[in-house]
């Protein structure tokens, strides 16, 4: 199946929107980036990927101060940003990449705020994907190892700081349903099942703009 579009997944922790975007992603035949933009950034700025895992998808506090004294600016050199905190300095190498990867290829991405990164790009198409607090927590203790005494603790606390990140950076409230082309709730849902939904709505969406 061919694709003419970029989806971005937005996903509740414990809600399968990983594992939803890389079936997506193959089943499209295009790229899927999630941890994967970590060794990328990595890479372009010279910091190791294991000290950028601890600071993926967290905000940090200094980067309204940065806009301000004007060194939020991608086409400066990292060098512009070395003395911001490391949540800052990989938003910024990620917003970057992600950009520059739209206008290369269409892809499958996961979180990152990548559906503000690309909200002018006509080719989008914004995902949200939850499920029932029960079933997330089931899937977090069973696929996450996580300790079951502590699961519904540990899963709403991912998401306060998925919902912060995303605030943060973007300015806007994650997880409104208006903010999204789609949102599915996964709970009832294999993941080829939810897959076939989003392809479904992408063709639809790509059929009716011939």
């Amino acid at each position: 199946m061919s694709c003419d579009k970029i989806i971005t997944i937005t996903r509740q922790y414990g809600s399968g929107g990983h594992d939803i975007g890389k079936a997506l992603a193959e089943k499209l035949n295009v790229s899927f980036y999630d941890k994967e933009l970590i060794s990328i950034a990595a890479k372009e700025s010279g910091i190791a990927p294991e000290v950028f895992e601890h600071a993926d998808e967290k905000a940090a506090n200094s980067l309204l101060y940065s806009l301000s004294v004007g060194l939020y600016n991608y086409g400066n050199s990292f060098s512009s940003v070395e003395d911001l905190p490391l949540n800052d300095r990989l938003y910024i190498v990620q917003h970057k990449i992600i950009r520059e990867l739209a206008e290369k290829e269409n892809f499958v991405v996961v979180g990152r705020c990548a559906d503000y990164v690309l909200k002018d790009n006509p080719n989008i198409v914004k995902v949200f994907i939850y499920a029932d607090i029960d079933k997330r927590v089931e899937r977090a203790v069973k696929r996450k190892e996580i300790d079951p005494a502590r699961a519904k603790q540990a899963v709403l606390k991912a998401d306060k700081s998925r919902a912060n990140y995303y605030s943060f950076y973007s300015g806007q409230k994650w997880g409104l349903p208006e903010n999204y082309d789609l949102c599915i709730n996964s709970t009832n849902l294999t993941t080829e099942q939810a897959v076939d939904i989003i392809a479904n709505y992408i063709d639809v969406c790509s059929n009716n703009k011939k």
